[in-house]
């Protein structure tokens, strides 16, 4: 899919530079040509001569080459590529590019370039969290810069959270998205979008939990559906079993409240589509250890606590209420009149409905049949695969977030 395709690389000074290895590796496997940039601190984590080596191509780092720059060499390299992809996209970068900062000749390439761009941001989780990087990506992404990652996980300077560069594959995903030809219809391009997905867990001790079943099929397609219109998308997620979608801001979380902060610390949002099978549940107080099974056969007695509405909050009225605000209703009799009662106790505009009774095959399935309950009735879809709900439901947000207010939206 990418033979023929020349992508220019800027590589930022980053421990997650040694990736951009790999990814230089598998874009060549796949026929492309890499063009590959590295800033004067990516000298620092990976050798010019190791990514020569690998792109087969001449390496570029010095914005004031004269052989070169008499010919505008910065900008034919900004404008000979296909796709601009900076990987790891430093925090740093970010706020260059965010600033309209030429500095050096990775800021100048990004700069000069008609071509579109793709970042991968990679830095620790406070420097992803602070306030400037935040507004520096609203920017980015309003001005339709396409974002893959970072992940969540273990990182080098000992802290755990989002922050990590994606993994090569998911980047080439990204990369293969970004040049696919579809990317022209972005009606969401420059909107950020929360989408919950998955089940949450509820500790009982160190080994126990309660959950409610959830795949996370569903939601991962319909942030995918989302990111592909254009949308800039926080992915909060607890224990699926089916990998995250490429090109989100992934959170992972375990418990309700982790995801009820997790989906708050994302605020503001254009939208918020909340798919997660949220344990209404938790133990009041989770065992510190194992708790024993009884010799006589008796169960451990449990104090159940109710945890905090996540749709009825986010749907409150407030500064940093979204636009549109899509629940659901996973139900197993009386599937539209519950529903629809669950939207007006919850206060958020649509609620998607759908009947998983045992023997309809939907939880955990491959298929969906749902209902779109809006303040103006209720429409049934026919039954489909997941990725095809997940597509009607992104197009019809697209739709009504076009109208611009969020009383015409929940319309």
């Amino acid at each position: 899919m990418l033979g023929g395709k020349r992508i220019l690389l800027v590589i930022g000074g980053g421990i997650a530079a040694f990736k951009s290895l790999d990814l230089i590796r598998r874009l060549r496997d796949e026929g492309a040509t890499v063009i590959p940039v590295l800033t004067r601190a990516a000298t620092e984590f990976v050798t010019p001569l190791s990514v020569s080596s690998l792109a087969a191509q001449r390496v570029w780092t010095d914005l004031f080459d004269l052989t070169d720059e008499a010919e505008m060499g910065h900008i034919e390299l900004s404008r000979a590529a296909d796709l601009v992809v900076v990987a790891p996209c430093t925090a740093d970068l970010m706020a260059k590019m965010a600033g309209g900062h030429a500095d050096d000749l990775a800021s100048t390439l990004l700069m000069a370039t008609d071509k579109r761009v793709l970042i991968a941001p990679a830095m620790n989780v406070r420097m992803w969290e602070h306030p400037a990087t935040r507004r520096n990506l609203n920017t980015l992404t309003g001005d339709g810069i396409l974002c893959v990652g970072p992940d969540v996980g273990n990182m080098a300077c000992g802290e755990t959270g989002p922050g990590r560069m994606s993994e090569p594959p998911a980047i080439v995903d990204a990369i293969r998205a970004a040049l696919s030809g579809d990317t022209g219809d972005r009606p969401l391009a420059g909107r950020h979008v929360i989408v919950t997905s998955g089940p949450t867990h509820e500790p009982i001790d160190p080994v126990r939990y309660i959950a409610n079943r959830s795949s996370g099929a569903q939601g991962t397609a319909i942030a995918q559906a989302l990111v592909a219109l254009g949308a800039r998308v926080t992915f909060v997620t607890g224990p699926a079993t089916v990998p995250p979608p490429a090109g989100v801001d992934l959170r992972a979380i375990e418990t309700a409240e982790q995801m009820r902060q997790a989906v708050e610390g994302a605020l503001p949002a254009d939208a918020a589509v909340l798919a997660a099978a949220v344990a209404d549940w938790r133990i009041e107080s989770p065992a510190q250890g194992k708790i024993k099974k009884d010799r006589n056969g008796a169960p451990p007695a449990l104090s159940f606590a109710e945890n905090r509405d996540i749709l009825a909050e986010l749907s409150r009225p407030g500064p940093d209420r979204p636009a549109l605000v899509v629940g659901f209703a996973a139900e197993t009799d009386d599937v539209i009149a519950n529903a629809t009662a669950k939207r007006a106790r919850k206060g958020c505009d649509w609620i998607v409905a759908n009947d998983v009774s045992p023997g309809t095959g939907i939880m955990g399935g491959a298929e969906n049949a749902v209902t779109l309950i809006r303040a103006d009735g209720a429409e049934t879809w026919e039954r489909m695969s997941k990725p095809e709900v997940a597509a009607r439901l992104a197009r019809r947000m697209a739709e009504a977030l076009g109208h611009g207010t969020a009383e015409e939206a929940a319309q």
